[in-house]
């Protein structure tokens, strides 16, 4: 009889998994591989929080904080809806609302384009630009209590594993 490893340490050695004790499991998970997706979501949620707090005095979410930093990045041509869209690190369902909102904070500025009126160029301004200036420390010292215990080979090890895990799960979606 062949048990997974997660299993065979549950039964055998009557140890739960890091996982499981965090969540208070206490059945063992049903394969390697559903405890190995738990732990993604899981961690990402535990990671996620910290930015939320972060954000939170400033008045914006990680969502809007990921689209300044996109149009930080396409300085100084701007970017239309949709291609923010697709640079978005996890998908928002109303776009439009989420620029409303920076543009409502002076964050961002949109402007209709030149021959084609319906082409509208959204741009980061100097308080959205300043903004993130102001959050890049509290920022960079996330990163570092997050995972600057990890040394460089490490953090590539993991960048490459996240990297395979979403391409399978973009090939299948």
């Amino acid at each position: 009889m062949r048990l997974d490893s997660a299993c065979y340490h549950t039964y055998y050695f009557g140890v739960a998994s890091e996982l499981q004790a965090e969540l208070k499991q206490h059945k063992p998970f049903r394969s390697l591989k559903e405890e190995a997706l738990v732990s993604i979501v899981r961690t990402s949620a535990v990671l996620e929080h910290a930015f939320e707090a972060a954000l939170k005095p400033h008045g914006i979410t990680v969502t809007q904080y990921n689209v300044l930093r996109i149009l930080r990045g396409s300085e100084p041509q701007g970017l239309c809806r949709s291609e923010i869209a697709e640079r978005l690190v996890r998908q928002a369902p109303d776009v439009t609302r989420l620029l409303d909102r920076l543009e409502d904070a002076k964050l961002i500025a949109r402007q209709r384009g030149g021959e084609d009126r319906r082409y509208v160029v959204t741009r980061i301004t100097r308080a959205g630009l300043a903004l993130l200036t102001d959050i890049e420390r509290q920022i960079d010292a996330i990163h570092s209590e997050q995972i600057g215990h990890l040394d460089e080979p490490q953090l590539r090890k993991l960048i490459s594993l996240l990297a395979a895990v979403r391409r399978r799960g973009v090939k299948e979606s």
